[in-house]
């Protein structure tokens, strides 16, 4: 049986007593936040965070990515609007900005989608990301999620529009994928 949130680097867990000051730093950081999130951006408070990370969703899992050699925690991944009688997810990731560019997200991104695909037995999973986001569309394609469309003209930042675009991949697409190696 294959191990679903374990990876080679990192393991996906739980948030644990003192994530919150973690979290809060890149809840602080301006590039972070305004790269996941469309409402404009606000400071996030160490009690904003703890009421975060006991929120469970009924409908989604939300998962701490850890590093296996110290613990450290790097970021988080998370299912969310699950909508089980059509086998259906959103999905987001949030790296810290000193971990990026080091495979960590691809890494989380392939733990959560087996969990998502062998363990939850959904069908989809799909995502939205902001046109200005190259680094998380590559790695969005390289994983095999497919451009599905585009919210045009959809955020204003720095007085300029941008889209805000929806990948999606399903199970058929992400088995022939993991077979092909």
């Amino acid at each position: 049986m294959n191990q679903l949130l374990t990876g080679d680097a990192l393991y996906l867990t739980g948030f644990m007593a003192g994530d919150e000051v973690q979290l809060m730093k890149w809840g602080r950081n301006e590039r972070v936040q305004r790269a996941l999130d469309a409402v404009p951006y606000r400071p996030k408070s160490t009690e904003d965070m703890k009421r975060w990370m006991g929120e469970q969703e009924q409908n989604g899992y939300r998962f701490a990515i850890r590093l296996k050699r110290d613990d450290c925690l790097i970021g988080y991944v998370e299912l969310d609007g699950i909508l089980w009688a059509h086998r259906v997810s959103g999905l987001s990731i949030l790296i810290g900005e000193e971990y990026q560019g080091k495979g960590y997200g691809r890494e989380a991104m392939e733990c959560l989608m087996a969990f998502a695909f062998s363990e939850l037995n959904l069908h989809r999973i799909q995502l939205t990301v902001f046109s200005y986001n190259d680094p998380a569309i590559r790695l969005y394609e390289s994983l095999g999620f497919i451009k599905e469309g585009s919210f045009r003209e959809f955020l204003q930042r720095d007085g300029k529009r941008h889209d805000m675009q929806l990948y999606g991949m399903l199970e058929e697409e992400w088995r022939n994928r993991t077979r092909e190696g």
